[in-house]
């Protein structure tokens, strides 16, 4: 892993809270301003608040990233690569404490080996909600207990590889009458796309734009 990128570089890079309606989306953040605003106005106005973990597990040869694959029953987003979480409910104290309850049903990982790092700007998807990213640092002497109902698989991609443009493919994708740039990633049999790959690239940009002055 580049050395620039510490733990402390992307701690820097991110929020200390999650994002307003205003600073939503920065996904979008390449495109012109009127090509944005008509992305965004394509979007459901009522959006379910939800939450995911972007879980950075702390290996000895550099920090990757933990993915689910969902499991090919679910009603929404089957099969796909994604983050664990899902919708914030009543009891949770906020998108935090969401995000560790959902990891938690879902591949089994305890709260007490996740150690807050901060927030990537909130991503509104097509199917309604507005998800907020919460990045942790995980213990790699993790255990998990996936719910099968729920997850397929459970797999880890090196941060270097994520952040590497090498790795990113360009496709255009229609949002109702607009057809934009998306980056996916590829990843062997496996591709991440979608929200997952539109927070990964925001947080390639965050780490790049914050790379701290050499020493």
């Amino acid at each position: 892993m580049d050395p620039l990128y510490t733990k402390q570089h992307i701690r820097d890079a991110l929020d200390t809270a999650p994002s307003t309606p205003e600073e939503d989306m920065q996904w979008l953040a390449a495109a012109p301003p009127d090509v944005a605003a008509r992305v965004r106005a394509t979007l459901p106005t009522r959006r379910t608040p939800a939450a995911v973990l972007v879980p950075l597990v702390e290996r000895e040869t550099g920090i990757t990233v933990l993915l689910t694959q969902r499991a090919t029953t679910l009603k929404d987003h089957a099969g796909q690569i994604s983050f664990p979480g899902g919708r914030i409910e009543p009891q949770d104290r906020d998108a935090w404490h969401a995000a560790l309850r959902e990891t938690f049903e879902e591949i089994g990982l305890r709260s007490e080996l996740v150690e807050f790092a901060g927030y990537l700007p909130d991503h509104v998807v097509i199917s309604g909600f507005r998800v907020t990213p919460v990045v942790g640092f995980v213990n790699p002497r993790y255990q998990l207990n996936v719910a099968a109902a729920e997850v397929h698989d459970v797999f880890e991609v090196p941060l270097d590889y994520i952040l590497d443009a090498a790795n990113h493919k360009s496709r255009q994708r229609k949002i109702g009458e607009l057809t934009i740039d998306i980056y996916d990633i590829p990843y062997g049999e496996r591709n991440i796309w979608g929200a997952t790959a539109g927070m990964l690239m925001t947080l390639r940009q965050r780490l790049q734009s914050r790379v701290p002055a050499a020493q």
